[in-house]
């Protein structure tokens, strides 16, 4: 990755970066849900209530569920192998220094010659 983030070079395995972070996003906010339903049930003394309840714990770890299955398949989460996974952490870790050290605001914003641009 180069100094200039508008050069598409940069766009290379964008996509899928971007997947692996929302998919990451999703897993992580699934267990928040699953950990929020499991202390709304021990909070509840209502029985119509507590049913609700354990209904949504069951469909919140199936979504969890569904979504750590799909980055295992994506080869986006090792849940099992540490080693693979801390790789893929440091991957991810060394990507986001190099996103956080483009220059975006850069003195020369000229683009011509980088991008077919008609005769004037």
């Amino acid at each position: 990755m180069n100094n200039d983030y508008l050069d598409p070079i940069n766009a290379v395995g964008m996509p899928d970066l971007a997947d692996n972070s929302f998919a990451l996003e999703f897993l992580m906010r699934a267990k928040n849900g699953v950990r929020n339903c499991a202390f709304a049930i021990a909070e509840t003394a209502s029985p119509d209530a507590r049913a609700i309840l354990k209904q949504q714990l069951n469909d919140s770890l199936a979504m969890h569920d569904a979504i750590a299955k799909l980055m295992i398949d994506k080869h986006w989460l090792h849940p099992y192998q540490v080693g693979e996974q801390f790789q893929l952490d440091l991957k991810s870790a060394d990507t986001t220094m190099k996103i956080s050290n483009l220059d975006l605001f850069p003195k020369d914003t000229s683009r011509l010659g980088l991008f077919a641009t008609p005769d004037k």
